[in-house]
């Protein structure tokens, strides 16, 4: 199994402490514990895309950028690229440039989003949205693929001829679709050939594995074969600690905070109190041995090969979360990997000669 840090960005008061991060203390973090998760041997670390408060995650693409400078092995992910409410060759810009500075490992995690702000922002509906995100994959994908592209499509201008510059490192990039409750992605997905990412942190296990399930019987019926299938999925909160009294407790205050934040968005409440949350949803809340058999039973369900942890290090001091993360790399991580096989994920693409920059560079020299 391959194994991913995941972030949204979320900038808020701290449960425990009361006091919220700047901006700038909050993305340095962020960039701190990719070079965290490189240095303790995950696979990959992710970040999403929303925009609206309390999250600081709108401009994945510049974030991933600082991060593939301060970091040389671990895999780049969006988690997601809301393709829906970007134009597809601004999309391509951004991420043909980061692939070329992250010596290809980027992949990419797409989907419509769902934040509020939308309509307002972008004018990006719930009448449009799976309209746009499938029309913007359609262009964004042949991107990957071609020298020079001509398309026509609804939601903007016609291309004719048109090239796109820089290209790629990948030829292509891996691209996931990330699934929450609606089959439109997943058809998507299963109709091109690419992997799902299940997101699997807001309701219990059941409408997952229903649409995991939609997406290998799609993935049969467009032609390709079932082996190449490929499924990721995620988890809604993740707190490790030597037992699972301990681990309950120390994640208590940080749900209240969810929940209070959940109120005032107006979200619906699935689980009524944590230890209804830790029982009957994807959370990793408990002991090393606890996690692993909760993660393996879901993997018996959904099949899936990715796993990723959703950790903002809400509640957490950088000292605990380091902590927290070694203890799971070293007791968890090693039982997850032998017994769920996995394929590989991006990793940095050999430099041709050519690349390398001039050892008498005058970069930052003054004429």
């Amino acid at each position: 199994m391959k194994i991913l840090v995941l972030t949204l960005i979320t900038n808020g008061p701290d449960p425990v402490t009361g006091r919220t991060p700047t901006p700038n203390a909050r993305l340095h973090r962020v960039v701190d514990n990719a070079v965290l998760a490189e240095e303790l041997g995950f696979d990959g670390y992710a970040v999403g895309e929303r925009h609206e408060r309390p999250f600081l995650s709108s401009a994945p693409p510049v974030v991933l950028s600082h991060i593939a400078a301060r970091t040389s092995r671990i895999t780049l992910f969006t988690g997601v690229t809301t393709l829906s409410l970007l134009d597809p060759v601004r999309a391509y810009e951004d991420y043909a440039t980061l692939d070329q500075l992250a010596d290809g490992r980027l992949e990419l995690i797409i989907g419509k989003g769902n934040g509020a702000a939308q309509a307002q922002l972008f004018n990006v509906t719930t009448d449009d949205q799976w309209d746009r995100n499938a029309e913007g994959y359609e262009l964004f994908r042949r991107l990957w693929r071609e020298e020079r592209t001509t398309w026509t499509g609804r939601f903007r201008p016609p291309l004719v001829d048109a090239e796109t510059w820089p290209p790629p490192r990948q030829h292509p990039i891996r691209v996931w679709h990330g699934s929450a409750t609606s089959k439109e992605s997943v058809e998507v997905a299963a109709r091109y050939g690419d992997p799902l990412f299940s997101a699997n942190v807001t309701n219990p296990i059941e409408p997952y594995a229903e649409l995991i399930a939609y997406y290998r019987e799609r993935w049969a019926a467009h032609g390709h074969d079932p082996v190449d299938a490929l499924v990721g999925a995620g988890t809604a909160a993740f707190h490790l600690a030597p037992t699972s009294q301990q681990a309950i407790e120390e994640f208590r205050p940080v749900y209240a905070a969810r929940l209070a934040v959940a109120e005032r968005f107006g979200l619906p409440t699935v689980f009524g109190d944590v230890e209804d949350f830790v029982e009957r949803s994807s959370a990793l809340v408990g002991s090393a041995a606890q996690i692993v058999d909760k993660v393996l039973r879901y993997q018996a369900v959904f099949g899936h090969e990715v796993l990723h942890l959703h950790l903002d290090g809400d509640g957490l001091t950088p000292r605990r979360q380091r902590a927290m993360l070694e203890t799971f790399q070293a007791e968890v991580a090693p039982a997850l990997r032998a017994a769920v096989p996995s394929r590989a994920l991006a990793g940095a693409v050999p430099r041709d000669p050519d690349d390398a920059r001039p050892a008498d560079s005058t970069v930052g020299v003054a004429s």
